[in-house]
């Protein structure tokens, strides 16, 4: 991103990212309100701090309290967004035309 300066700066997520922020997934189970017995899946991903993910507990507690489906279980994953074996040179390149 290039401000009116003519400075570059970086995005919001990559300084998040460079703040100890992780790309967290949550797979939240919750109960259908007109059918208790019956679990929806809703999958979430955001940005966030671990191990106590602030962003996340925010998320569920307006959850709790405006939606209805009752939350019946959270998993969540993180992962480090970005890592040196990602980036790697290459000994050849092939052109298609």
């Amino acid at each position: 991103m290039i401000s009116e300066g003519g400075l570059i700066t970086p995005s919001r997520d990559l300084v998040r990212q460079l703040e100890n922020y992780r790309l967290t997934t949550a797979e939240i189970l919750y109960r259908l309100p007109d059918h208790p017995s019956v679990l929806q899946t809703f999958l979430w991903q955001e940005l966030d701090q671990i191990p106590g993910f602030p962003v996340l507990r925010k998320f569920l507690g307006y959850w709790q309290r405006e939606l209805e489906g009752k939350l019946y279980r959270v998993r969540v994953a993180a992962v480090a967004s970005m890592t040196p074996g990602e980036w790697r040179a290459l000994s050849q390149e092939i052109r298609i035309h």
